[in-house]
């Protein structure tokens, strides 16, 4: 386990060069996520500019191996933000690299909102939301929920 010391989290106002390798990565997993943040960074429709955003990446050795962001969440009411495409890369999972990032945005939400919801649609992901504090939610906008007031 590579400790957390060798990792540093910051605030993305683009998408850094190193990004094509994470995306090409969650791709080979069959994750589509990742494309779609490109094509809404692309179209400016997601940008985690507005009031309440933001994107954050995890760099070792100034090397992107996490992503992740928090946003406004477009399919409830304004007092709630959206965790959105949290990825790890594969030879940096199990290190706690994940939740320190979900810690991370869940500490900029909690300036924010009232609770952050978010969707996963594997089990894995499940779990680790679960981990990280998140309950599970029957709705069909969202998978999982926690309070960050």
């Amino acid at each position: 386990m590579v400790p957390c010391q060798d990792f540093s989290i910051k605030r993305l106002e683009d998408l850094p060069e190193q990004f094509h390798t994470l995306h090409a990565q969650a791709v080979a997993e069959g994750f589509r996520f990742l494309t779609r943040l490109v094509t809404e960074w692309e179209n400016r429709t997601t940008r985690f500019d507005q009031p309440g955003e933001c994107l954050l990446g995890v760099f070792r050795h100034d090397q992107l191996v996490a992503i992740g962001g928090v946003s406004r969440d477009p399919y409830a009411t304004p007092d709630n933000g959206r965790i959105r495409r949290v990825y790890v890369a594969p030879s940096m999972r199990g290190q706690h690299i994940g939740k320190a990032l979900v810690q991370q945005l869940l500490a900029f939400a909690a300036m924010h909102f009232q609770t952050v919801r978010l969707t996963t649609d594997t089990a894995q992901g499940a779990a680790f939301y679960l981990q990280c504090g998140f309950h599970s939610v029957t709705d069909d906008t969202a998978t999982h929920a926690k309070s960050v007031q």
